[in-house]
């Protein structure tokens, strides 16, 4: 049986937990029990031990980027606010839940100088921190794994197995940040004592994946407690600086898994095009076995493994099966109806089961003779991360090793550039060692992309034939549709066209530097453009510059468009519900204007020699 809470303090969680756990939280602190699956609002802090002072509920919440550890907020719910500063004033948060393995997914936005940490189990901590344009991040920086910590070592070993992430993907103080996070709690037997290490699963910054598969051979610094425990609390850090969360999803993983008993198969050797009824052929091999595996069949190609048996399910509720079965086909019967056909290779089902003893039936047909056999059967269910239920000798079909452009040095590449469900063309891809890099539509004048960490994975350009694109490989930032950068305007509400009829459009090129930096160039209106983008000092973004000879009136820049833009500071906007910064650094006489189109809004400045913009991220 699965619920959720109605009243915790956080906006859009997910939570899954035992019917025991529930019932006894429920009868402590007074919450309404609801269905699972529910999103929940954060509307006060009860959802915690004690919270301190420092710790509300808010509306919203914005940073200063001029002042450290500055968050100021507006009234309303479903945002949790940390307000402190870095002398140790305000305390961490410690759920009432405990938790063992888990899915943490949450936005989080950190102060200037702020810094931060999530605790699983109060024990193990993925660090949150400004690390706003650091380079080659380590294990103290954000998305990092804290270190382990011995006192009784000299000065400078202290701190041993952190683990740093992968690349930064952070972004600037005062913006959201997403992470995903999988956890596995240690195995501890009814004494207490440790089995198994904790692992993170998975860290996902911003859409990048930083850390994977890692052991945690004991708590990190700071943890509650030095022993390892099957169930501990969600920790929030709250003594380091100011910090915010919004819709934070918790998923825990509680329940028992299916097991497959009294497994037997039966191999049929030859290639069969369409399934016969198997049961009135003689095998030519049969036995029991103790898992899945294709490997009970001594031959190569063209045969079938039939296998029976019983899958023992203990939760009823909706399963999710995975099934891969290379260079063949097959069928996963389960309670006597097909859970999963595959036709070629791979195949997913759902289906609701009982709890109970059900039949299982799986059908694996070699056909091909192009790959070695291979069987794997993937399961997950209520409260049950995905699982391999047969042996690790899975479908991998064809194996690819990534193709990946580094940007040691700055670095262009053309190709094929895909944005959301736009191809763009004539994409010139702009690589840094201080890894920042953008993606510039030659056929727009328009910068349609950003991202922060590593340069390119080309392996869908240049593996076999290819499609011509590739793909950025760091935490990326898109700008919306492709659509002309400089336009007329018959006034300041008249709609920007969507393409370059009229304007007499016509791209120049680029021109490279000592620095082996573009400078684009185009000819619109009979009006010559430069376009000039640097990285930023302190890596904190792009600074762009736009300068134009023979303007024409009534002249206009898109500088941004979003579902949201609203105004930080003076010619400082945040963009798309605090996605990026544009900040105006040289207008002219020119006066910004946000305004509403096709219900969206857009950032515009007109533009008469020159204009000059950062883009913050």
């Amino acid at each position: 049986m699965k619920f959720s809470f109605s009243c915790f303090p956080f906006r859009c969680i997910r939570v899954t937990y035992t019917t025991k756990a529930i019932l006894f939280i429920a009868g402590v602190i007074g919450y309404q029990i609801l269905p699972a699956q529910n999103t929940l609002p954060l509307t006060d802090l009860s959802f915690f031990q004690s919270p301190g002072a420092t710790w509300r509920v808010a509306g919203d919440v914005k940073a200063d980027l001029g002042k450290n550890a500055v968050l100021t907020t507006t009234p309303g719910t479903g945002v949790l606010v940390n307000l402190t500063d870095f002398n140790n004033v305000g305390r961490d948060l410690v759920s009432n839940m405990q938790h063992g393995d888990v899915d943490l997914e949450l936005d989080y936005m950190m102060a200037k100088g702020s810094n931060s940490g999530i605790y699983l189990q109060g024990r193990y901590e993925i660090q949150l921190l400004d690390s706003w344009g650091v380079i080659n991040p380590k294990a103290g920086d954000n998305g990092g794994i804290y270190e382990r910590w011995n006192e009784g070592k000299p000065d400078g070993q202290k701190g041993y197995e952190g683990h740093a992430p992968r690349q930064n993907a952070s972004k600037a103080p005062g913006l959201w940040q997403h992470i995903k996070i999988s956890f596995q709690a240690p195995r501890v037997n009814n004494t207490g004592l440790k089995l198994e290490s904790a692992k993170i699963l998975r860290v996902e910054l911003n859409g990048v994946s930083i850390q994977e598969n890692v052991e945690l051979s004991g708590p990190t610094r700071g943890a509650l407690g030095s022993d390892e425990v099957a169930l501990g609390p969600l920790r929030l850090q709250g003594d380091h600086g100011s910090v915010a969360f919004r819709n934070i999803k918790v998923t825990t993983y509680d329940k028992p898994r299916p097991e497959l008993i009294d497994l037997k198969y039966k191999v049929y050797k030859g290639k069969f095009e369409t399934q016969p009824d198997f049961k009135k052929l003689p095998p030519d091999a049969e036995g029991s076995s103790v898992i899945l595996s294709s490997n009970i069949s001594k031959l190569e190609n063209e045969f079938t493994i039939v296998y029976t048996g019983t899958l023992r399910v203990k939760e009823a509720g909706d399963y999710n099966f995975n099934l891969s079965l290379l260079a063949g086909r097959g069928s996963m019967t389960i309670n006597n109806n097909v859970a999963v056909t595959v036709g070629q290779q791979r195949g997913r089902g759902k289906v609701t089961l009982p709890a109970g003893d059900l039949p299982f039936q799986l059908i694996y047909s070699k056909i091909f003779d192009f790959a070695k056999p291979a069987l794997g059967l993937a399961i997950a269910g209520p409260g049950i991360r995905e699982y391999l239920i047969s042996d690790a000798n899975v479908a991998s079909g064809d194996p690819i090793d990534p193709i990946l452009i580094h940007a040691p040095v700055n670095t262009i590449l053309r190709s094929f550039m895909d944005v959301d469900t736009i191809r763009v063309t004539h994409a010139v891809n702009v690589g840094s060692p201080l890894e920042v890099n953008y993606t510039y539509d030659l056929d727009k004048g328009m910068i349609v992309q950003a991202w922060r960490g590593r340069f390119l994975d080309a392996t869908p350009m240049w593996h076999s034939r290819g499609d011509g694109s590739s793909r950025p490989s760091g935490s990326l930032l898109k700008f919306g549709t492709p659509i002309m950068a400089l336009q007329t305007l018959g006034s300041a509400t008249a709609a920007w066209s969507s393409d370059t009829a009229g304007t007499g459009y016509r791209p120049k090129g680029y021109i490279i530097d000592g620095a082996d930096r573009p400078t684009f160039r185009y000819q619109i209106y009979n009006a010559m453009v430069s376009d000039v983008t640097r990285i930023m000092d302190k890596n904190e973004g792009l600074h762009r510059e736009i300068s134009v000879v023979g303007a024409v009136p009534n002249l206009y820049m898109r500088l941004a468009e979003g579902d949201k833009i609203e105004t930080a500071a003076e010619n400082l906007y945040l963009v798309n519900d605090k996605s990026y910064y544009v900040r105006i650094d040289d207008s002219g006489t020119g006066k910004a204007i946000i305004r509403d189109s096709n219900g969206r809004k857009e950032l515009l400045v007109p533009v008469q020699s020159k204009i000059s913009y950062s883009i913050l991220f």
